[in-house]
């Protein structure tokens, strides 16, 4: 649910100092009534760094150049291409023109109750025609992760072993989730390289 647009257009009209002040003001009163309570908190990287030390948030291994202003890159493990029956986890794999093609990460992603995740594509590999449709990583998932992609270019896309391939967003939950992923569902918990389909 974003901000009220009434608000937000009558409140841009006054402009300046008074104007955000009005604004907070009535924003808070608003929220309050309709129960509202604002933007999901996201961690910083001195939060993830935090979360990382208290054990609440694990990755690994874990690189601090990874780090970004308010999330994590992940790297690329393995790379399956399902049509050419292929899986390259050393070197440069190299997906064709108009194929559908999976990444697994190098890394090991774990999340505590009170923690979740975005994953967003970095913009590096939408420039050179990547299509990829992500989702969230519940409260309690531990595991690699897999990404499944699409070469929507009319070149063969190279993907080098090693290199950043999707952002991580940590979100804070309100309250601890009280069926985590391991718990509930779990069908990719505990997942190594690339994991097409479990049932």
């Amino acid at each position: 649910m974003g901000e009220p647009r009434v608000l937000t257009s009558w409140v841009s009209t006054l402009g300046g100092e008074v104007g955000l002040s009005m604004h907070r003001m009535i924003r808070e009163r608003l929220y309050r009534r309709l129960g509202y309570r604002g933007a999901v908190p996201l961690l910083s990287d001195a939060d993830i760094l935090a979360y990382r030390a208290r054990g609440e948030l694990m990755i690994e291994p874990f690189a601090e150049r990874s780090l970004t202003p308010n999330g994590y890159d992940v790297s690329i493990e393995e790379v399956a291409v399902p049509s050419l029956q292929q899986q390259i986890r050393e070197g440069t794999a190299r997906v064709p023109a108009l194929t559908r093609f999976a990444v697994s990460t190098k890394e090991t992603v774990t999340l505590g109750r009170h923690v979740a995740a975005q994953i967003w594509l970095r913009t590096t590999w939408a420039r050179r025609g990547v299509l990829a449709s992500f989702g969230m990583v519940d409260a309690g998932f531990s595991g690699t992760l897999t990404f499944g992609a699409f070469n929507a270019s009319d070149a063969v896309l190279e993907l080098p072993i090693g290199e950043r391939f999707a952002q991580l967003v940590f979100l804070t939950l309100e309250s601890g989730a009280r069926g985590t992923y391991d718990q509930r569902s779990g069908t990719y918990q505990g997942q190594r390289g690339v994991t097409l389909d479990r049932p």
